[in-house]
Protein backbone atom coordinates (compact mmCIF):
# COMPACT_ATOMS: atom_id res chain seq x y z
CA UNK A 1 0.00 0.00 0.00
CA UNK A 2 1.13 3.59 -0.77
CA UNK A 3 2.12 5.78 2.01
CA UNK A 4 0.73 8.83 0.22
CA UNK A 5 -1.00 9.91 -3.00
CA UNK A 6 2.50 11.41 -3.53
CA UNK A 7 4.75 8.54 -3.06
CA UNK A 8 7.49 8.63 -5.69
CA UNK A 9 7.26 12.36 -5.99
CA UNK A 10 10.96 14.02 -5.78
CA UNK A 11 10.85 17.42 -3.91
CA UNK A 12 13.54 20.12 -3.09
CA UNK A 13 13.51 22.19 -0.45
CA UNK A 14 15.58 25.00 0.03
CA UNK A 15 16.87 26.30 3.64
CA UNK A 16 16.52 22.51 4.97
CA UNK A 17 19.36 21.52 7.08
CA UNK A 18 17.73 22.73 10.12
CA UNK A 19 14.45 23.91 12.21
CA UNK A 20 11.55 24.31 9.91
CA UNK A 21 13.22 22.74 6.53
CA UNK A 22 14.51 19.85 8.31
CA UNK A 23 10.90 19.31 10.00
CA UNK A 24 9.91 19.50 6.46
CA UNK A 25 11.87 17.16 4.42
CA UNK A 26 11.24 14.60 7.64
CA UNK A 27 7.42 14.70 6.81
CA UNK A 28 7.65 14.15 2.69
CA UNK A 29 10.13 11.80 3.46
CA UNK A 30 6.90 10.15 5.62
CA UNK A 31 5.52 10.69 2.60
CA UNK A 32 7.14 8.57 0.19
CA UNK A 33 8.99 11.17 -1.20
CA UNK A 34 12.47 11.45 -2.79
CA UNK A 35 13.79 15.11 -0.56
CA UNK A 36 16.88 17.25 -1.80
CA UNK A 37 18.39 18.83 1.12
CA UNK A 38 19.52 22.43 0.49
CA UNK A 39 21.94 24.18 2.57
CA UNK A 40 24.45 27.26 2.90
CA UNK A 41 26.72 26.57 4.87
CA UNK A 42 25.26 23.86 6.92
CA UNK A 43 27.10 21.19 5.79
CA UNK A 44 27.49 18.42 8.42
CA UNK A 45 23.55 18.96 9.54
CA UNK A 46 22.55 18.28 5.81
CA UNK A 47 24.47 15.29 5.81
CA UNK A 48 23.25 14.00 8.94
CA UNK A 49 19.86 14.38 7.57
CA UNK A 50 20.49 13.03 4.08
CA UNK A 51 21.68 9.57 6.24
CA UNK A 52 18.78 9.51 8.24
CA UNK A 53 16.85 9.57 5.52
CA UNK A 54 18.52 7.40 3.77
CA UNK A 55 18.44 4.84 7.01
CA UNK A 56 14.56 5.20 6.27
CA UNK A 57 14.84 4.00 2.18
CA UNK A 58 14.23 7.44 1.19
CA UNK A 59 16.23 8.41 -1.58
CA UNK A 60 18.16 11.57 -0.35
CA UNK A 61 21.08 14.10 -1.55
CA UNK A 62 22.33 17.42 -0.25
CA UNK A 63 23.34 20.19 -2.51
CA UNK A 64 25.15 23.06 -1.36
CA UNK A 65 23.93 26.78 -2.85
CA UNK A 66 23.58 30.46 -2.16
CA UNK A 67 19.41 30.49 -3.20
CA UNK A 68 20.19 33.94 -3.60
CA UNK A 69 22.49 33.71 -6.17
CA UNK A 70 20.71 33.14 -9.77
CA UNK A 71 23.46 31.02 -11.01
CA UNK A 72 23.84 28.91 -7.72
CA UNK A 73 20.05 28.02 -7.62
CA UNK A 74 19.87 27.11 -11.44
CA UNK A 75 22.78 25.06 -11.05
CA UNK A 76 21.05 23.25 -7.54
CA UNK A 77 17.81 22.66 -9.95
CA UNK A 78 20.02 20.97 -12.68
CA UNK A 79 21.40 18.81 -10.31
CA UNK A 80 18.50 17.50 -8.66
CA UNK A 81 16.87 16.79 -12.32
CA UNK A 82 19.72 15.42 -13.68
CA UNK A 83 19.72 12.98 -10.26
CA UNK A 84 15.76 12.49 -10.66
CA UNK A 85 15.08 13.69 -14.02
CA UNK A 86 12.20 15.98 -12.34
CA UNK A 87 10.85 17.90 -9.26
CA UNK A 88 7.56 17.53 -8.18
CA UNK A 89 7.52 19.33 -5.17
CA UNK A 90 9.92 22.96 -4.52
CA UNK A 91 9.57 24.01 -1.04
CA UNK A 92 10.98 27.88 -0.89
CA UNK A 93 11.89 27.67 3.14
CA UNK A 94 15.27 29.67 2.71
CA UNK A 95 15.55 32.59 4.74
CA UNK A 96 17.10 34.92 6.97
CA UNK A 97 16.97 37.70 9.33
CA UNK A 98 18.92 41.02 10.03
CA UNK A 99 16.87 43.13 11.85
CA UNK A 100 17.08 46.68 13.36
CA UNK A 101 15.37 49.84 12.91
CA UNK A 102 15.12 52.00 9.42
CA UNK A 103 16.93 54.75 10.68
CA UNK A 104 19.77 52.55 11.48
CA UNK A 105 19.26 49.74 8.50
CA UNK A 106 22.31 49.93 6.37
CA UNK A 107 22.05 48.69 2.60
CA UNK A 108 23.55 45.75 3.72
CA UNK A 109 21.56 44.48 5.78
CA UNK A 110 18.39 45.64 3.63
CA UNK A 111 19.92 44.01 0.50
CA UNK A 112 20.84 40.44 1.57
CA UNK A 113 17.38 39.34 3.60
CA UNK A 114 15.86 40.53 0.44
CA UNK A 115 17.81 38.44 -1.89
CA UNK A 116 17.88 35.47 0.30
CA UNK A 117 14.01 35.49 1.24
CA UNK A 118 12.80 36.95 -2.06
CA UNK A 119 14.87 36.67 -4.96
CA UNK A 120 15.48 32.87 -3.51
CA UNK A 121 12.05 31.81 -3.78
CA UNK A 122 11.64 33.56 -7.49
CA UNK A 123 15.53 31.91 -9.01
CA UNK A 124 14.06 28.89 -7.54
CA UNK A 125 10.37 28.77 -8.77
CA UNK A 126 11.36 29.87 -12.05
CA UNK A 127 14.17 27.18 -12.78
CA UNK A 128 11.67 24.16 -11.61
CA UNK A 129 8.23 25.65 -13.46
CA UNK A 130 8.75 24.61 -16.90
CA UNK A 131 9.11 21.12 -16.05
CA UNK A 132 6.33 20.83 -13.68
CA UNK A 133 4.17 22.65 -16.74
CA UNK A 134 5.16 20.65 -19.64
CA UNK A 135 4.00 17.77 -16.71
CA UNK A 136 1.00 19.01 -15.45
CA UNK A 137 1.50 18.44 -11.84
CA UNK A 138 3.32 20.41 -9.66
CA UNK A 139 3.50 21.82 -5.83
CA UNK A 140 5.39 25.04 -5.24
CA UNK A 141 4.90 26.02 -1.41
CA UNK A 142 6.42 29.22 0.18
CA UNK A 143 7.45 29.96 3.85
CA UNK A 144 6.21 33.02 3.96
CA UNK A 145 5.60 34.88 7.94
CA UNK A 146 2.78 35.89 9.97
CA UNK A 147 5.51 39.22 9.94
CA UNK A 148 4.94 39.52 6.05
CA UNK A 149 0.95 40.11 7.27
CA UNK A 150 1.18 42.05 10.45
CA UNK A 151 4.26 43.90 10.52
CA UNK A 152 6.86 43.88 13.08
CA UNK A 153 9.19 46.89 14.37
CA UNK A 154 12.59 46.60 13.80
CA UNK A 155 11.88 44.16 10.52
CA UNK A 156 11.13 46.11 7.76
CA UNK A 157 13.43 44.46 5.45
CA UNK A 158 12.32 40.70 6.48
CA UNK A 159 8.75 42.11 6.54
CA UNK A 160 8.94 43.22 3.50
CA UNK A 161 10.05 40.25 2.06
CA UNK A 162 7.32 37.74 3.21
CA UNK A 163 4.88 40.36 2.36
CA UNK A 164 6.35 40.40 -1.13
CA UNK A 165 5.96 36.94 -1.29
CA UNK A 166 2.35 36.76 -0.75
CA UNK A 167 1.82 38.71 -3.87
CA UNK A 168 4.30 36.33 -5.67
CA UNK A 169 2.14 33.24 -4.40
CA UNK A 170 -1.28 35.15 -5.75
CA UNK A 171 0.35 36.09 -8.89
CA UNK A 172 1.84 33.00 -9.87
CA UNK A 173 -1.33 30.91 -8.64
CA UNK A 174 -3.00 32.56 -11.18
CA UNK A 175 -0.42 31.81 -13.92
CA UNK A 176 -0.46 27.71 -12.94
CA UNK A 177 -3.59 27.13 -12.05
CA UNK A 178 -4.29 25.79 -15.86
CA UNK A 179 -1.34 22.99 -15.32
CA UNK A 180 -2.59 21.76 -12.47
CA UNK A 181 0.23 23.27 -10.51
CA UNK A 182 -0.35 25.01 -6.91
CA UNK A 183 1.18 27.44 -5.61
CA UNK A 184 0.50 28.33 -1.49
CA UNK A 185 2.54 30.13 1.46
CA UNK A 186 2.81 28.85 4.57
CA UNK A 187 3.48 31.69 6.93
CA UNK A 188 4.26 30.87 10.70
CA UNK A 189 3.99 32.52 13.42
CA UNK A 190 6.92 32.18 16.35
CA UNK A 191 8.05 28.81 16.41
CA UNK A 192 10.35 26.93 18.71
CA UNK A 193 13.77 27.15 16.54
CA UNK A 194 17.30 28.70 16.93
CA UNK A 195 16.34 31.99 15.97
CA UNK A 196 13.72 32.24 19.55
CA UNK A 197 15.54 29.76 21.28
CA UNK A 198 18.34 32.87 21.15
CA UNK A 199 16.03 35.28 22.40
CA UNK A 200 15.57 36.92 26.04
CA UNK A 201 12.84 35.64 28.60
CA UNK A 202 11.57 39.03 28.97
CA UNK A 203 11.22 39.44 25.15
CA UNK A 204 10.25 36.09 24.93
CA UNK A 205 6.84 36.58 28.00
CA UNK A 206 5.91 40.16 25.44
CA UNK A 207 5.71 37.70 22.27
CA UNK A 208 3.95 35.29 23.91
CA UNK A 209 0.79 38.06 24.75
CA UNK A 210 0.69 38.40 20.86
CA UNK A 211 -0.48 34.75 21.06
CA UNK A 212 -3.68 33.54 22.27
CA UNK A 213 -2.93 30.05 22.44
CA UNK A 214 -0.51 30.85 24.62
CA UNK A 215 2.78 29.07 23.07
CA UNK A 216 5.07 28.47 20.40
CA UNK A 217 4.64 26.53 17.98
CA UNK A 218 7.02 23.34 17.03
CA UNK A 219 8.50 22.76 13.71
CA UNK A 220 6.57 19.87 13.20
CA UNK A 221 3.38 22.31 13.30
CA UNK A 222 4.26 24.06 9.93
CA UNK A 223 5.72 20.73 8.40
CA UNK A 224 2.33 19.30 8.60
CA UNK A 225 0.63 21.84 6.32
CA UNK A 226 3.47 21.76 4.01
CA UNK A 227 2.83 18.20 3.82
CA UNK A 228 -1.03 18.36 3.46
CA UNK A 229 -0.69 20.67 0.79
CA UNK A 230 1.78 18.79 -1.61
CA UNK A 231 -0.64 15.62 -1.42
CA UNK A 232 -3.40 14.96 -4.22
CA UNK A 233 -6.01 16.11 -1.29
CA UNK A 234 -4.69 19.22 -1.70
CA UNK A 235 -5.34 19.55 -5.54
CA UNK A 236 -7.78 22.45 -5.40
CA UNK A 237 -5.99 24.93 -2.95
CA UNK A 238 -3.67 27.26 -4.81
CA UNK A 239 -2.96 31.04 -4.24
CA UNK A 240 -3.28 30.79 -0.56
CA UNK A 241 -1.47 32.34 2.44
CA UNK A 242 -2.63 29.69 5.24
CA UNK A 243 -1.10 30.66 9.14
CA UNK A 244 0.06 28.36 11.53
CA UNK A 245 0.35 31.07 14.23
CA UNK A 246 -1.63 29.93 17.59
CA UNK A 247 -3.81 32.63 16.22
CA UNK A 248 -1.38 35.52 16.64
CA UNK A 249 -2.59 37.14 13.35
CA UNK A 250 -6.84 37.39 14.14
Amino acid sequence: MARSSIEGRTALVTGAAKGIGKAIALTLSDLGVKVAINYKTSAKEAECLVNSLQAKDVDSISIQADVSDRDQANNMVKTVIDEWGQIDILVNNAGIINDGLLVRMSDEDWETVIETNLYSTFYCSRAVTRGMMRRRWGRIINIGSVVGLRGNIGQVNYTASKAAMVGFTYALAKELASRSITVNTVAPGYISTDTVDVLTQEQKDKIMTWIPQGHFGEPEDVANLVGFLAEEKAKYITGQVICVDGGMAI
